[in-house]
């Protein structure tokens, strides 16, 4: 009699089953969610910008027809409409494996949005399924676009109010002699958040209060860039094809350079923004792209797509 042996493959991600233990409002358009459930303690902790996905419940169904296996994506996708959760990309902000707990802060604008909706609303009890990295899994779990050289002179962060959970957990992980600046544009006055960051980093609030997407980032930036290369640019223009940020995606995430960089910058947000900014470090500065993680993290008027 033969025996079939089936060999089950630790994978870099798992789904965590979870429920909220706690939610913290944060400012007016931030909050905190903590998060806990069964094996949150084998969540690993790899902090900076690590991605995640959640995939709140649905009404009537909840989580039950959430696919887990090793082809889940395939059979997410051959749901129908009405029992396929849908999927969002966040960020994680904390990880207390030992408190069986995870930290997720979500943008609070309107019932705009299923992961959205479910923040506006969420309480202890509520069920939030986390698609995360697997700290049983011994290599890489993928999901960090923060890339930097080992040794940088300089480092800029930028982003919208969408990616200052990630600048926040990325300024906590930086090594204490870390060089730059960190620029947060944000919906108002009273989202400046006390965040934690070596002292050679400034940090640099941006309050729209009203104005238009980028109308504060974008100057930021461009002072930023005066700052660091003066008047004259880093190097020769580079050249650069230009994308349609409303039928593809804006997501450049190179390779260090080198081992050592006088330059880093990771820019994140809505994708119009950001394709600006990265025509104006790239083209009109002359920064190698090598040296620039840009990421469109939505588009205005676009939901995520699945």
């Amino acid at each position: 009699m033969t025996q079939t042996v089936e060999r089950v493959t630790t994978q870099p991600w798992r789904f965590f089953m979870t429920e909220v233990r706690r939610v913290r409002r944060l400012s007016p358009s931030f909050v905190r969610v903590t998060l806990t459930g069964p094996g949150v303690d084998r969540f690993a902790d790899n902090g900076y910008d690590q991605r995640i996905k959640l995939i709140p419940p649905l009404p009537g169904a909840g989580l039950a027809h959430v696919p887990t296996g090793p082809e889940w994506y395939t059979e997410w996708r051959a749901l129908p409409d009405e029992l396929r959760n849908p999927i969002r990309t966040y960020t994680i902000r904390a990880v207390r494996p030992a408190a069986h707990e995870i930290d997720i802060d979500m943008v609070l604008h309107g019932a705009t949005g299923p992961a959205s909706a479910w923040a506006e609303t969420a309480a202890p009890g509520a069920q939030m399924c986390v698609l995360g990295p697997n700290a049983d899994f011994a290599g890489e779990h993928g999901g960090i676009d923060f890339r930097p050289p080992a040794h940088t002179g300089c480092l800029l962060l930028g982003g919208d109010e969408t990616a200052v959970p990630a600048i926040a957990s990325i300024l906590e992980r930086l090594a204490p002699d870390a060089k730059g600046e960190a620029l947060l544009e944000v919906p108002e006055s009273g989202d400046l958040l006390d965040l934690v960051a070596p002292p050679g980093v400034r940090v640099t609030w941006l309050p729209r209060n009203g104005a238009a997407q980028g109308d504060k980032l974008i100057p930021a930036v461009r002072r930023a860039t005066r700052g660091f290369f003066g008047e004259r640019p880093a190097g020769p223009a580079g050249e650069l094809e230009d994308i349609d940020v409303d039928h593809d995606l804006l997501w450049e995430v190179p390779e260090p350079l080198t081992d050592t960089s006088s330059f880093y910058a990771w820019l994140a947000g809505e994708a119009a923004v950001i394709r600006t900014l990265r025509r104006h470090l790239v083209a009109e500065c002359g920064v190698d792209r090598r040296s620039v993680a840009f990421m469109g993290y939505w588009r205005a008027g676009k939901a995520e797509a699945n």
